[in-house]
């Protein structure tokens, strides 16, 4: 038996012991909103449908299509203070899988406050773990939006030009994105830079010593080095084709992947400029993992089903076999507890107590 169905079902709980293990604290949200919240910020949510109705007093509510929009509308600016969250909550949107409204189970982690670099490196790592809990075979796709957005701000372009630039950047489409720059009358050179950094890929090791030629000194390219350095990671990938809505987003943004799903399963980033759109002075930084791609998905399972197979017979007692099991817990292994042998179970060794708890391979 090679592989094994890892599901937002089975994955949740264990994201949920990592986060809790790092202090993060569960935040629970009621069923629904103010309509207003998610109007305001629609292009903030995965997806822009929101599901209506008309509260009793008249006001417009919505079913919740999204958690951060709450947690930053309820952050408090306390200088010096940290918030650190995470979520297991039920949203209900348009699911990416089917297209159609769903009751979506999703997890995630924020972290609202005085940020700084320690916070932010121990999101990508939280973010990194999460994805090697869901599977083996993953990639943690990491950018920095200043490197963009600086470029960009060196041109003379209208808000229509860059949105449009930066949607050709986004779809890593060099050829349209040249054709859009000459029109727009930007410079050679700043279109041979965007066009480096479009399709710059890869391990921060062999991208960033170029970019860092091109861009001398940019504190965006430093910070990223040192932070995908400090993860020491080879599933960690440089790729500036992650733009996000720089209206919300700013800094360090990134995406999660794994083998067998061509959608990113984890999103997230700094969102400090919704913070202020929303009259906060303090920072934050967070990710959402997207449980709905993982339903029926099938990924590597691990080389065992459990560490021990512990057998027992007929003239076993109950409270024998019960301690023999404690016994091996206690050792920090995990047990199968069985009659027989099971089909097709795999584990490092069987203790059988109807030959005097022998151990054998």
């Amino acid at each position: 038996m090679n592989e094994t169905v890892t599901s937002g079902k089975n994955v949740s709980s264990e994201l949920c012991a990592l986060y809790g293990s790092f202090g993060y604290v569960r935040y629970k949200m009621n069923k629904f909103e103010e309509y207003d919240l998610y109007a305001r910020n629609k292009d903030f949510l995965v997806a822009d449908s929101v599901i209506t109705f008309t509260d009793t007093n008249g006001k417009l509510m919505a079913l919740k299509p999204d958690v951060t929009l709450s947690i930053a509308k309820n952050s408090r600016d306390v200088p010096g203070e940290v918030n650190k969250l995470y979520y297991d909550e039920n949203v209900y949107r348009v699911s990416k899988g089917t297209n159609s409204f769903k009751e979506i189970r999703q997890l995630g982690v924020e972290c609202t406050g005085e940020i700084d670099d320690y916070c932010i490196l121990e999101t990508l790592s939280l973010a990194l773990k999460s994805l090697q809990a869901i599977s083996p075979e993953c990639a943690l796709d990491v950018s920095e939006l200043s490197v963009i957005s600086g470029v960009l701000d060196g041109c003379d372009l209208t808000s229509s030009q860059k949105r449009e630039i930066l949607k050709r950047i986004g779809e890593k489409n060099a050829h349209e994105l040249q054709a859009l720059c000459d029109a727009a009358g930007v410079d050679a050179d700043t279109v041979a830079l965007l066009k480096m950094l479009v399709t710059s890929y890869g391990d921060p090791a062999d991208v960033l010593p170029a970019l860092k030629d091109a861009l001398p000194g940019h504190p965006g390219l430093a910070r990223l080095e040192s932070l995908t350095a400090s993860l020491g990671s080879d599933a960690v990938h440089i790729d500036f084709s992650l733009v996000s809505d720089m209206s919300y987003y700013n800094g360090v943004v990134f995406k999660g992947y794994v083998g067998g799903l061509p959608e990113s399963v984890i999103s997230g980033g700094q969102y400090d400029r919704l913070m202020e759109k929303m009259k906060h002075t303090s920072c934050a930084v967070g990710f959402a993992v997207y449980l709905d791609l993982l339903e029926g998905f099938a990924v590597p399972s691990a080389a065992y089903d459990a560490d021990v197979l512990l057998l027992y017979g007929e003239t076993d007692s109950p409270a024998k076999v019960l301690a023999a099991a404690q016994k091996l817990t206690e050792e920090g292994k995990t047990v199968c507890v069985r009659k027989t042998v099971p089909a097709k179970l795999r584990c490092k060794e069987t203790v059988d107590l109807t030959k005097g708890g022998a151990c054998h391979g």
